[in-house]
């Protein structure tokens, strides 16, 4: 079998090229062996990669504005939290707290234990304290639910919230939510009048930091100027 001509033997240079310019460069016209498989090669990848990008289906500009359906599983509810109703489909297995967290943006209650042993997720139903850990939201569809953020605002803080802040009742603040919130329960609950029994009143939720003679404290200073 006859060797195959190198690259420069396929094609002849022009009669009149100089064997002494810059063969660093390209002759015009010239082609060899190895441009002539590179522009191939390229040809056939743009070839094969044409039909993918043809075939890519158009998304109809209506489908981004329709509402996502329900997902397989969920249930709808309508909860009344902090005096607005709210229109969901959820988990049946939910529980009030993740719903007031995650489904209706409300982090104020906090998820500690997650046990009921802690008291963190305080919050209100039908005027009653509750752990909402240890609730299912769907329970709730009729209740009128109020959780820290209703209670009140900056600027306009609830008589309890206040007496925290004027008596140190906090440290890191992580219980806090739901200390108030019981405190704020006990107001209406038959409670003796000494500080012990507001201890026993609020035994269901436990403060880390050991902040307790300041939240009885705060407990206190509304309970006799109300």
């Amino acid at each position: 079998m006859a060797a195959i001509p190198p690259d420069s033997e396929l094609i002849p240079a022009p009669p009149n090229s100089d064997a002494n310019s810059d063969t660093s460069q390209p002759l015009l016209g010239r082609v060899s062996r190895r441009s002539f498989l590179s522009q191939l090669g390229a040809a056939g990848i743009a070839a094969s990669a044409t039909p993918l990008v043809a075939a890519t289906p158009a998304v109809p500009a209506a489908t981004a504005q329709q509402a996502p359906a329900a997902a397989p599983g969920t249930l709808p509810l309508s909860l009344r939290v902090n005096g607005q109703t709210h229109h969901l489909n959820i988990d049946p297995r939910t529980t009030l707290l993740d719903c007031l967290r995650e489904n209706l943006d409300l982090p104020g209650t906090k998820k500690g234990c997650d046990h009921g042993q802690c008291g963190a997720c305080t919050v209100h139903v039908n005027g009653r304290r509750v752990n909402s850990c240890l609730s299912l939201a769907v329970m709730h569809p009729n209740d009128d639910i109020t959780t820290i953020e209703g209670l009140g605002q900056p600027g306009n803080l609830h008589p309890m919230q206040a007496a925290f802040v004027a008596h140190d009742g906090y440290q890191c603040g992580y219980c806090t939510s739901g200390q108030i919130m019981s405190a704020v329960a006990v107001l209406k609950e038959p409670v003796g009048p000494s500080d012990d029994d507001v201890k026993h009143a609020m035994y269901g939720n436990i403060c880390r930091c050991g902040a307790y003679p300041n939240i009885v404290a705060a407990v206190q200073h509304v309970r006799r100027n109300s």
